[in-house]
Order: structure tokens, then sequence, then C-alpha cells
């Protein structure tokens, strides 16, 4: 009997259905525009696109140029590629246009729909990204889209790590870019670090249409994209805070294993800022919790973690003056590999070893702030609905979801829930033999690498041949899937593999082609086609019949969102296949996250030996447990958020302020403000308002005028005549600041001092804005404890937060004043030095030029760049295995 939820629907159609349907409407004008677009010669085609460039420059909307648009796309597409969209394309197309996320069923064309939206929206010439998750799609998809865009007359780039400069702003600059989510974020990063805006490579964030939006957008959302260097050396006091930690007694913390955390009692508290003062490191009158002491907390409590949770010869050794730290799961050195936050450094202080500087951060943004830059965001993947809500919680965007082109024929089965991981184990691998006897090809789905490996094992054991996708080489994952719908093929993947190449049934035409056509470079193309075509037509028809693509999971993972994107491989475009998942009490999801139900209900059904149970009851129980870890992981990320906002408030400013900078030619009027107020500043402070004269403190006056504006002046300007007030001095100052300036001008000239002013306020800026992160980034592990004073911990953030940035614009002032005021020309004799020094640099330049051409001595023997099974196993900060000098993640390790 059919619920009144059901019954409704029934009657009057889903949400979603009426969103679909009011769209319909348009298909229909594009579908009808059709036979006008065909009858365009090639020029016609690109006629069109320049007409409707001139329309929307003139003023008329995108969403009427829409029908036409969409038809010289389709036609161009059919052209370029030979392919005709579907109905149920545009409608993604429409949807992705309106700023929604499209969530289409594998192997219903996103790379295609994608074309649409993005050239409509690059009518306007400001310039769409299409955002991939990794470089080989990015190239990949760039190269097979940029013959549909070359066919209207727009130009196609392509973003990619460690490219050269002039192919980077020449990427940016085309009508449609391709992208990976990372490389748009440092670039984002990189431009706000610039000196001259022509260094810049964006040119603004008008749209984005983001691949596989769910993994970019909530997977990789929780982790920042961050530029570091070295910082300061801050040794000493981390040897000072070291110190005094072994004094502290059991009473004075609390150790929580657990979650690995170590804080201070009230008693230790008190006891710490009396060492503290002692040592001379924290002044009379101030707590070690006020807002100046933020970087004393950190320290403190990083000293308290490196001697109550990290044991030596357990979780680290010292060897040859080093810690190396030891992984808890293999129990090997990880070599190269540093805690961060300075906990690394509190361990080298505690083990009185050599301190390397801790990394400080240069610029970070999260994808979540860098993504809501976008004026218009939109996303496709094949499954978005189960966080349709984080969705527009987060980025103010609609998942909606596009119909199929043809029915889905695929049959999900219910779960089948084994008692222990051996005996499921076993359930799989009489299920892979039934299959793989009848010719099915399988696609067993895994949570890890290494149950990858072991049920490869097996099935080695049993003598069936089968692929394991390896994720560290992009290319083989897509030759493997582009192989896993092949007669009798069975393929082993983890949850992240072959993504961007559809499995189709008896093959993929295009990879075998390429794949024949490289094996044998002589053959005629046009017959090796037609003879691989013939081909798979003829497997896939016997692979239809042995029942489609058979995905047999082996374990759900916490997102129901993955476990959707693997049965959704199966059954593409109408085909026939098969789902099931294999479980048992003995996985991860099941014994952290299986409520008591699911036991009552496993033990109600009853469970015997090396049986499964199979029954719809499961499966809700399990989506229950599946949706409750999903909502703690969005809290998780929305909590993250909300401190990440704080910062990202504060650097929309900066970097908006260096944009200003960097566009402006004459900046003189902004530095005299800056010096005027240093100057408001200083009588404030010395000669208070409504205070008498005896009051005022002159000698202190004049030292800071000395300090920080570089001049000084006779007593009898300092206003010490009788009836002299504040406002007398201050313009005395103001005008003897003056006249320094103009002197300054007359000594460089007017155009060298414009271009030295530009270069000292950017440098500051840069130099005051990385403080200001590490002091945010200490102050956040500070503020956590103040929930036990019974303050909400973000509003203490916030609003100290905005009192540190108001503290770093104020010396900012007076940082930028005190320089310029103290510039001076360079000697004869400083200039002849500073040439000569540029002459040895040349020379060292010229010599690594010519040893340029010299290849690298690798680290490993046999090092081959094509093959990574060549590479061995480095650490993504360990030196890469080619010789080239630089961290593996910056150079091999940057493709994988």
């Amino acid at each position: 009997m059919l619920g009144l939820g059901a019954i409704t629907k029934k009657v009057f159609g889903t949400a979603n259905d009426r969103k679909v349907k009011t769209v319909r409407p348009l298909v229909a004008k594009i579908n009808a525009l059709e036979p006008e677009f065909q009858a365009l010669s090639d020029e016609g085609l690109i006629a069109k696109t320049e007409e409707l460039k001139a329309r929307v420059a003139e003023g008329e909307s995108l969403d009427a140029v829409l029908p036409e648009a969409f038809a010289n796309c389709r036609e161009g597409a059919r052209r370029a590629l030979g392919l005709r969209a579907f109905d149920v394309q545009l409608i993604g197309g429409i949807f992705l246009h309106q700023g929604n996320i499209a969530e289409m069923k594998t192997g219903e064309g996103k790379t295609l729909v994608a074309t649409f939206p993005a050239y409509l929206n690059a009518l306007t010439g400001l310039g769409v990204h299409v955002v991939t998750v990794n470089d080989y799609l990015a190239k990949r998809d760039a190269e097979w889209m940029s013959k549909v865009f070359a066919k209207l007359g727009m130009r196609t780039g392509v973003v990619y790590s460690q490219q050269p400069v002039a192919e980077k702003r020449d990427a940016y600059a085309a009508d449609v870019t391709y992208a990976t989510n990372n490389e748009l974020g440092f670039d984002y990063l990189r431009d706000n670090m610039c000196m001259r805006i022509e260094d810049m490579n964006q040119r603004g964030h008008y749209f984005a249409i983001v691949d596989e939006v769910d993994s970019i957008l909530i997977d990789e959302a929780r982790t920042p994209l961050i530029i570091s260097g070295p910082s300061e050396d801050r040794s000493d006091l981390y040897v000072k805070v070291d110190a005094l930690i072994p004094s502290l007694q059991p009473e004075h913390y609390v150790i929580d294993e657990k979650i690995r955390n170590a804080t201070l009692t009230d008693d230790g508290n008190e006891f710490i800022e009396e060492k503290l003062r002692e040592a001379g490191l924290l002044p009379e009158g101030r707590a070690l919790y006020d807002p100046e002491s933020t970087s004393l907390v950190h320290h403190v409590n990083q000293g308290l973690r490196a001697h109550k949770l990290f044991l030596k010869d357990q979780n680290y050794i010292v060897r040859d003056g080093e810690v190396i730290l030891i992984d808890e799961f293999t129990g090997r050195m990880m070599v190269g590999r540093r805690l961060n936050e300075g906990l690394h450094q509190a361990i080298e202080a505690k083990e009185n070893v050599a301190i390397k500087p801790e990394n400080v951060t240069y610029a970070s943004v999260t994808f979540q702030n860098y993504f809501r830059r976008y004026k218009k965001l939109a996303g496709m993947t094949g499954t978005a609905a189960t966080e349709a809500a984080e969705f527009r919680e987060i980025y103010n965007i609609g998942v909606v979801e596009i119909p199929t082109n043809l029915p889905i024929a695929r049959l999900d089965e219910h779960d089948q829930v084994y008692r222990t991981a051996k005996e499921k184990l076993e359930g799989v691998l009489q299920e892979i033999r039934d299959a793989h006897a009848k010719g099915q090809p399988i696609l067993v789905g895994t949570t890890s690498i290494e149950k990858s490996e072991e049920l490869s094992n097996l099935l080695k054991d049993a003598g069936i041949p089968h692929n394991v996708l390896n994720a560290r080489q992009h290319e083989q994952e897509a030759q493997i899937v582009a192989d896993a719908g092949r007669l009798g093929a069975v393929t082993i993947a983890t949850n992240m593999a072959g993504r961007g190449t559809d499995i189709q049934l008896g093959g993929n035409v295009e990879m075998r082609v390429l794949q024949a056509l490289a094996n044998d470079p002589e053959a005629d193309p046009e017959a090796t086609r037609a003879r691989i075509e013939a081909e798979v037509a003829d497997e896939k028809a016997k692979v239809k019949d042995a029942g489609g693509l058979f995905v047999l999971a082996t374990e759900r993972h916490e997102s129901r969102r993955i476990d959707n994107q693997l049965r959704g491989r199966s059954g593409r475009q109408g085909d026939p296949g098969r789902s099931v998942f294999f479980l048992s009490l003995e996985d991860d999801l099941m014994r952290i996250f299986g409520s008591e139900r699911l036991e009552k209900v496993l033990s109600t059904l009853g469970m015997k030996d090396g049986e499964a149970i199979v029954h719809p009851w499961v499966n809700k129980s399990l989506e229950k447990a599946q949706a409750k870890v999903e909502a703690r992981n969005f809290d998780i990320r929305k909590e993250l958020l909300k401190y990440d906002n704080v910062m990202n408030d504060q650097r929309r400013v900066i970097f908006d302020q260096r944009l200003e900078i960097m566009e402006a030619d004459d900046l003189s009027e902004i530095i005299d403000d800056m010096r005027h107020q240093v100057v408001d500043d200083l009588i404030d402070l010395h000669m208070p308002p409504k205070s008498y004269s005896e009051q005022w403190d002159m000698e202190g006056l004049r030292a800071q005028v000395r300090e920080k504006l570089g001049f000084d002046t006779p007593a009898e300007a300092w206003g010490e005549e009788d009836g002299v007030d504040q406002e007398v001095v201050r313009e005395r100052l103001i005008e003897a600041s003056d006249a320094l300036m103009v002197e300054k001008q007359a000594q460089f000239g007017e155009a060298t001092l414009r271009n030295l002013e530009k270069q000292v306020l950017l440098e500051t800026i840069d130099r005051k804005w990385r403080e200001h992160l590490l002091t945010l980034d200490h102050l956040r592990s500070a503020v956590r404890f103040r929930g036990y004073a019974q303050k909400d911990p973000l509003n203490e953030y916030k609003s100290e937060g905005f009192l540190l940035f108001e503290k770093m614009l104020n010396s900012l002032r007076e940082d930028v004043s005190r320089y310029l005021s103290r510039i001076r020309p360079l000697s004869e004799e400083e200039q002849r030095e500073m040439m000569r020094q540029i002459a040895l640099q040349q020379q060292s330049l010229a010599v690594a030029e010519a040893n340029q051409g010299e290849a690298p001595e690798p680290l490993v023997a046999g090092f081959d760049e094509t093959d990574p099974a060549t590479w061995g196993s480095p650490g993504r900060n360990d030196p890469c295995p080619c010789g080239s000098g630089k961290k593996f993640k910056h150079c091999h390790g940057s493709v994988l």
C-alpha cells in the first residue's frame, strides 16, 4: 500500500519534476531552430557567435539569446565531434546556466553538457572557468571540447600545475578555460602576492562550472590551500618555554588521549603564568590569556603536548640530531614529515636538537570561500541530492536531478550482511566466480588500497584474471576503466578511482582506436576504426546477454553519495546492469555507527554462520546510520567555515586594497594620509585631549617623532610657548613631515618616489598580513579554551580578530611612514657595490642556464618519469626521486 507522500507525488509529481517541466518550452525553442542552424556554413556558425556577442554587449540578456546560443553550440558539437546533444543534455545545460548543480547519471555526457552554458556565458567576454579534479581531466576535456569551441569561433585554454607563465596567462585570457580546483585556488593566492598588475593571471571570477562538484566543494572543502615559507627564527622562545614544562605537576594539566590533547587546569594556568613572569616572558600586569599573549599561549600549549602526548621511541625517534616521526599504523619512520603549528619545533626543543623554523602562511583560502567569489557558480555530478542542504546553505546553489536519456534498467539488490569479514570475502569470491563464468564484466568496489590488494590476492589464488586500478596514474586509470565493460573483465577499484571515463559495455571504441593506432602507426585510421567498432558491437551484445555490468561493493562508505557513485557506474544509457553491497558486522561503518536497532533487526531475522541476511529493514537502518555521519561531517565543515569567514572578510579587504594600490599611478595622497594619521595618534598618546600642559609628555613625543617620522625640530617648534594647544603642535608636525617628503621628492625625482611608495606599501602590507595570519592561527588555538569560562569561542575569535586587524593596520601606517621618511638615494660607492652584486648574480644565472640542459642524476635506480612504479614511495615533502632537488609534491608528485 502506498503512503500519503507517494500518492501525492504520483498525482502532482515531485518538486524536481516540476522544475524540469519549466524548462521544456526552452528546449522546444532550441529544437525548432535546429534546421536553421544546420543550414549555416562553418563560417556562418562563427558569424552567429559574433552577432550574439554584439547583442549581449548592447544589453540583451543571456536568457534572451539562450535558444540561439544553444542551437549554435549543438550544431558546432555535431560537426566537431559527431555528437548531437540529447534533449536532457540541453536541460542540464539550462540549469547550469541558471546557477544550479545538475545531477546527471554516469554516462549521460556531462562533459558535452558543460559546453552549452560555457559558450553562452563566454559571449559576455568575461571568461568562463570549467573546473575538473585533476590535470589529466583538465587537459583531456580542454583538448576534446576545444574542437567544439573552435567551430564557434571561440578560444579554449587549459591551466595545469608547473605551467610556463606566458602559457598560463594566455590560457586565462581565453573565452573558456579548463583548470583544476587546486590550480585555480593557488593562482588566486599568487595573484594577490604580485607586485604589478600585469603579473596577475586571473582576470576575474565571473562564472565557474565545477565538474565532480560534490568532491571539490564538499569532500575537499575542509582542507585550505596554503602558500607558505620559512618564518623568522623563534627557536629561543621554544627553548625557554620548554624549560618550564617539566616543572608542571600532574594536578596542573589534564590529558585526553582519545583526541590527543592536553590542557592546563586553573591551577596550572596560575602556576605557568608565574613561571613565565619569572623567565621574563610575560610582563607584569598581563595575564596569559590576554589578547597580547596569544602567541605565548600557543607555545605553552604545544610545549605541553610535546611533553605529555608525544613519547620518544613510540611516536618519534631521534636520529642524527633530527626528530623523525613514526607511523602509528605501520611502525615505519616518516622521514621528511613534520608536525605543523609549531608542534614539531616544541618536540625538537624537548629533545634538545636543532630547531628548524616552522613554516609561516603567506596566503591561504578554502575552496568554500574561493568558489563563493564567483558571480555565478554551477556544478555537475552523478550524486549531489544527498548533500543538497549543504549546497544550499553554504553556496546558495540548488540541486536539480536531470532525467536520463533512456530509462535506467539496472537492478539494485538489497545489501547482503554477513557475520564476519572472512565470511563476507568468501561470499564476494563466490559471487565473482559465478558472474565471471558467464562472461559478465564485474566492477568490485573497495574502500582502501589495502583492501583492494587483499581481494586481488584472493582472486589470484582463485585463478581469476583481473585489473586493480592504480590511483597514482590518471592515464592508467582511464585505460583500465575503459576496458572494465569488456566480456569477462574483472576490475577492482577504490572509491576515488576511474572518474572521468565511462564504462562502456563491450569496451570503449575511442580508447581502443587510439591504442591500436599507437601500436601500429602505419595502419589506416578509418579501416582500424571500422574494424574496432564492429568488434565492440559484437562484444557489447554478448555482455548485454550476460546481464551488463555487475557492480559488487565490498563495504559501505560513511557517505551515501560515494556508494551511489559506484552504483551509478552500471546501467549507463539504458544498458542492463546489476548492483549489490556485501557487508559484514566487522566493517568500520557497521562497527562504529551501526545502531542498536540494526543489531536487533539482525537477531530478529536470525543469522547463521556463512549465511547472509538480505532484507529491506537492513538497508533502511544502514541509510539512517550514514545520514547521521553525513550530518556530523556537515556540522564540522560548517563550524570550520564560520572561523574561516572571519579571516575571509579580512582577506577580501587586504586583497581588494592591494588591487587598488597596483592599479593606481599616484599613491602620494594615501601615503600623506597615513603619515598624518601617525601624527594624530602620537598627539593623542602624548598630549591627551582635555589634559593640562603639565601632563604632556613632550620628551616622549619628540623621541617618537624621531623614530616614526624621521625628523627632529627645535624646541620652539614643539609648542612649548604659552597658549599653544594640541592642534597647533599637530599642524606644525604635519608641515614638517610634509616638508621632509618634498625634500625626498627633490632627491629622487617624482616618478621614482611614486614607484618607491607603491613598492614599500605593497611589501609592508604583505609582511603585516603574513604576521597577522600567524597570530590568527595562534588565536584560534587559544580561544577554544574560552568555552570553559562560558564564553562563545567563535565570538571571542571574531572580536579579538577584529582588534588584531585594527592593530595591524595601525602598525602598517607606522611602518610605511617610518621607512619612507628614512629612505635616501644611494651614494656612488653603494651604487658600485650594488652593480657588482648584480653582475655576480647574472654570472651565477648564466652558469645555471648552461647546466640546465644536463639531466639531473636520479636518486632512485631505474627511475623512469613515465612509469610511477619506478619512483619508489617518496613522502610529499621528500626530495623528488628524479634528482631535481625539488620536493616530491612540487615535482613529479604534482601530477598524481
